[in-house]
C-alpha cells in the first residue's frame, strides 16, 4: 500500500519511538545556553555522548516547538526532521559504537522556563527559573520526557552580567563576556532530565556545611538577610538527620535552596538544587504559624527518593512522594517530638478517612491518584510497613533498595522485593491492604496512633466518652483538660468541641498565655462575648500573624465602637509575605467611618496598587477580592486583572478569568473594558476580544 508522504513520515516516526529509543543510551550532555530574558528566548547548543546498544536506523529527542539551527553526528552534518515535538536523526548507528550528537537550536518556551520582571521597569525583581515537573525540560532543551533516560548533564549558562546564576552541580567558574557572564556547572552523576534546573536573579547566599562536609547553599534576596535564619531554621539538622536515618550518604556533590516569586508549587526537588516559593521566606513570628521545615525536609528527602532512585512511571509515584512525605515527618519528629509526628499523621488520616467515606479512595499504585493519596496515604503506608517489619529490617531494606537502584529507575515491585529480602517476610498482605486497596484502613491507623502517642490515646478516649456518656460535654472535657500539659492536645480539643465550651472555660483558657491554645480559640470563635471582650482583645498582642488577622477582623465586626482602637494596634504590621494583615487593615481602615480621613486617599491608592504584576499573585488576588467587596476597580485594576488572565500559575489565572467573567456581565464594566483594549498587548487583546464577542 502506498501512503502520502506525511503519513509515511508519521508512521516512520511512531516506529522510531516505539522500537528504537530504548536501544540507545545517552551518557553525557554538555549544554551551552544563552538567555535573552527580555525577549524570553534561549539560544542553545547541546552535545550528547551516546552509545547504540544495537544497530538502529534513527534516534530521536523530545523537543517542544524548538527552532532547529543544525545537527551534527560525529562532527558531520546529518539528516534531521523537526516535527515540533521531536527531533529525529535519520542515520544508521552501529551497535556498541560511541557517537557524539550536536544540536543547535533556539527556544521560546511557553512553559517550563519562566521570565519575571524583565519588562516592568523596576530594577532588582528580575528572575528566570525552571520547573520541569516530571517532564517538559524539552521546552528549552532537546532532551527526554522520560524519567528512565538518565544522563550526566553539565551546564554553561550565559546571561546579563548583573545577575546570579544557580544550577545543578558544582560551579566550575564564571567567565566575563562583556555584557554577559557565562556560568559553568558540572554534574558528576546521571539524572533524569526533568530534574535539570536553573534560577537566575539578584541573590545573596549563606553557606553551611553538613556534618560530613557537604556544602549547603541558602539563597535569599539582598533585602532579606534578616529572614535567612528563621526561613532556613534547622536545615543542617534536617540534612544530617536524613543521612543518618536513611543510612546512605547524600548522593550529590552539594545542595542549594533558591526562593523564587510566583512559583507553581511549594517547592521542587531538582537534583541538588531545590527551587521553592518565596512565600516561605519568613520572620520569627511567621515561623510559629507556618514554616519551611516540612517543605524543606520533603524536598531534601527527594534527593534520595526520586532523584537517586527514580520511578519508572506514574504507577510507582509512591516511591517519590510517599517516601519524601514520610521522611519529612520523621525529620519533624526528630526536631519537634513524637507527639508532633503523631498529630500530623492523625490529621492526614482524618482527610483520608473522609475521602474513603465519599467513595473517592484511591490505590497508591494508581498513576492517576491525587496528591492526598500519593503524599499522605503514601507516608502512612511506610509508617505501617516499618511497624510490621521492625526498624532494623525496615532500614536494611531501604538501604539495599537505594544501593541497588541508585542512579537508576525502580518500580514498586522492585522496592517490595528488596523489603521482603531484608525482612524474610511475604509482603503480599501489606501490598494488598496499603498499595492496592482504595480504602484507607482508618481502624488500623487509629490503633497505630494509640500505640504511638499518649496525646492521641487521650484524645480518642475523650471522643469515645463524649459520644457514649450522657453528662454534658464540658464536664468530660474539663477532666481531660486538667490532666494534660500538651498544647497540641488542648488546641485540638478547642477546635473539635468549641461549641460545647462555656464562657468561663474559654476565659480560663485565654489567660493561660498559651499561643497555640489562644490561636485555636481565635480561629474557632464567631460571636465574641462581652464578658470576655478584653481577653479577646489581648489576642491582638500575640506573636502570631494568624491570630492577629483573625482577631482584627472579628473584633472589628463585633465591636464597632472600638474599631479605631483595633486598627491603631496593628497599624504598621505587614504579616506574612502575602501581606495578609496589611491588606485586611487597609480594607477595614477604608470601611471605618471617620478613621484618619486625611489618609483615606493614600490608603485606597496603596490597596489599589497591590493588584499590579510587580507583586506576587497571592498579594494581587487578595487585593482584587477586597477591592471588589469595597469600592470597585479603577482602570488600572482592570488592566491588572486582564494581565492576570495570562498568568503562568493556574490558580491565579483561573481566579482572574472567573472574576473578569463576572465583571463582563455588568454593562458598566463591559463598556470600560472595551475602552481599555488600546492599552492591551497582543495576547491580552486577543483574549479580551474573544470574550467580548462571545458574551
Amino acid at each position: 500500500m502506498k501512503y502520502p508522504l506525511f503519513i509515511y513520515l508519521f508512521l516512520l516516526t511512531v516506529g522510531i519511538y516505539a522500537q528504537h529509543q530504548d536501544k540507545v543510551d545517552f551518557l553525557q550532555a554538555k549544554v551551552d545556553i544563552s538567555l535573552d530574558p527580555k525577549q524570553e528566548t534561549i539560544a542553545g547548543k547541546v552535545t550528547y555522548d551516546l552509545k547504540a546498544l544495537q544497530k538502529v536506523d534513527s534516534i530521536f529527542l523530545d523537543a517542544q516547538n524548538l527552532q532547529l539551527i543544525g545537527t551534527r553526528l560525529n562532527n558531520k552534518k546529518v539528516k534531521t526532521t523537526n516535527s515540533g515535538k521531536h527531533i529525529i536523526i535519520h542515520k544508521t548507528l552501529k551497535a556498541h559504537k560511541p557517537y557524539t550528537l550536536e544540536i543547535k537550536y533556539v527556544a521560546k518556551p511557553k512553559q517550563t522556563v519562566y521570565f519575571l520582571g524583565w519588562n516592568d521597569g523596576i530594577l532588582g525583581n528580575e528572575q528566570v527559573w525552571t520547573q520541569g515537573q516530571g517532564k517538559y525540560t524539552s521546552h528549552w532543551l532537546p532532551s527526554f520526557d522520560d524519567m528512565t533516560e538518565k544522563v550526566e548533564f553539565d551546564l554553561d549558562i550565559s546571561v546579563d552580567r548583573n545577575y546570579v546564576v544557580i544550577a545543578n552541580g558544582n560551579l566550575l567558574g564564571i567567565k566575563d563576556l562583556g555584557g554577559l557572564k557565562k556560568w559553568s556547572f558540572n554534574m558528576d552523576r546521571p539524572m533524569s532530565s526533568y530534574l535539570l534546573a536553573f534560577s537566575i536573579g539578584d541573590y545573596h547566599k549563606k553557606q553551611m556545611l553538613s556534618n560530613r562536609g557537604v556544602p549547603i547553599d541558602l539563597y535569599h534576596y539582598p533585602s532579606d538577610s534578616s529572614l535567612v535564619e528563621p526561613t532556613y531554621r534547622f536545615t543542617k539538622e534536617i540534612f544530617d538527620f536524613l543521612e543518618k536515618e536513611i543510612g546512605v550518604d547524600y548522593p550529590w556533590s552539594n545542595y542549594k535552596q533558591i526562593p523564587v516569586r510566583d512559583f507553581l508549587y511549594a517547592g521542587m526537588e531538582n537534583t541538588g538544587t531545590t527551587i521553592f516559593s518565596d512565600t516561605y521566606l519568613m520572620d520569627s513570628i511567621s515561623f510559629k504559624d507556618r514554616n519551611f521545615v516540612n517543605v524543606n525536609a520533603h524536598e531534601m528527602a527527594h534527593q534520595w527518593f526520586g532523584n537517586l532512585v527514580t520511578e519508572v512511571d506514574g504507577s510507582s509515584h509512591w516511591l517519590h512522594e510517599g517516601f519524601a512525605s514520610y521522611y519529612a515527618l520523621l525529620a519533624e519528629k526528630a526536631l519537634f517530638g513524637k507527639d508532633y509526628y503523631s498529630w500530623k499523621l492523625y490529621e492526614s488520616a482524618i482527610q483520608l478517612k473522609e475521602l474513603t467515606e465519599k467513595n473517592l479512595g484511591e490505590a497508591l499504585i494508581d498513576s492517576n491518584a491525587g496528591s492526598l493519596t500519593f503524599y499522605e496515604k503514601g507516608a502512612w503506608a511506610l509508617h505501617m510497613l516499618k511497624e510490621q517489619l521492625g526498624e532494623e529490617n525496615f532500614k536494611k531494606g531501604i538501604q539495599e533498595y537505594l544501593k541497588k537502584y541508585g542512579y537508576k529507575n525502580a518500580t514498586v515491585n522492585d522496592f517490595i522485593k528488596e523489603m521482603e529480602l531484608a525482612s524474610s517476610r511475604d509482603l503480599s498482605p501489606f501490598r494488598n491492604r496499603w498499595l492496592i486497596d482504595k480504602e484507607f484502613p482508618f481502624t488500623e491507623a487509629k490503633t497505630s496512633l494509640i500505640r504511638e502517642s499518649e496525646d492521641l490515646r487521650v484524645f480518642f478516649s475523650l471522643q469515645k466518652e463524649v459520644m457514649t456518656r450522657s453528662i454534658d460535654n464540658e464536664s468530660i472535657i474539663k477532666k481531660y483538660w486538667g490532666s494534660t500539659n500538651s498544647d497540641k492536645l488542648k488546641s485540638q480539643i478547642i477546635k473539635t468541641y468549641f461549641k460545647s465550651l462555656s464562657e468561663d472555660f474559654l476565659g480560663e483558657a485565654l489567660v493561660s498565655n498559651n499561643v497555640m491554645v489562644r490561636q485555636a480559640i481565635a480561629l474557632s470563635v464567631g460571636q465574641i462575648p462581652l464578658e470576655l471582650k478584653s481577653k479577646f482583645e489581648s489576642l491582638l498582642e500575640d506573636d502570631s500573624y494568624i491570630t492577629k488577622e483573625a482577631m482584627l477582623y472579628k473584633l472589628w465586626i463585633n465591636y464597632p465602637a472600638n474599631r479605631d482602637n483595633y486598627l491603631d494596634k496593628v497599624k504598621n504590621i505587614e504579616g506574612f509575605s502575602n501581606k495578609n494583615i496589611r491588606l485586611l487593615w487597609l480594607t477595614l481602615a477604608l470601611l471605618t467611618k471617620d478613621y484618619e480621613p486625611n489618609n483615606t486617599n493614600s490608603y485606597y491608592l496603596e490597596l489599589s496598587r497591590y493588584t499590579s504584576p510587580v507583586y506576587t499573585y497571592e498579594i494581587r488576588q487578595v487585593a482584587f477580592q477586597f477591592l471588589e467587596e469595597l469600592i470597585g476597580f479603577s482602570d488600572k485594576n482592570l488592566l491588572d486583572l486582564i494581565n492576570g488572565t495570562q498568568h503562568h500559575t493556574w490558580q491565579f489565572r483561573k481566579y482572574s478569568c472567573t472574576l473578569l467573567d463576572r465583571l463582563l456581565e455588568q454593562k458598566e464594566y463591559r463598556d470600560r473594558i472595551e475602552g481599555l483594549k488600546v492599552k492591551l498587548n497582543g495576547v491580552e487583546l486577543r483574549y479580551i476580544s474573544n470574550k467580548l464577542i462571545s458574551e
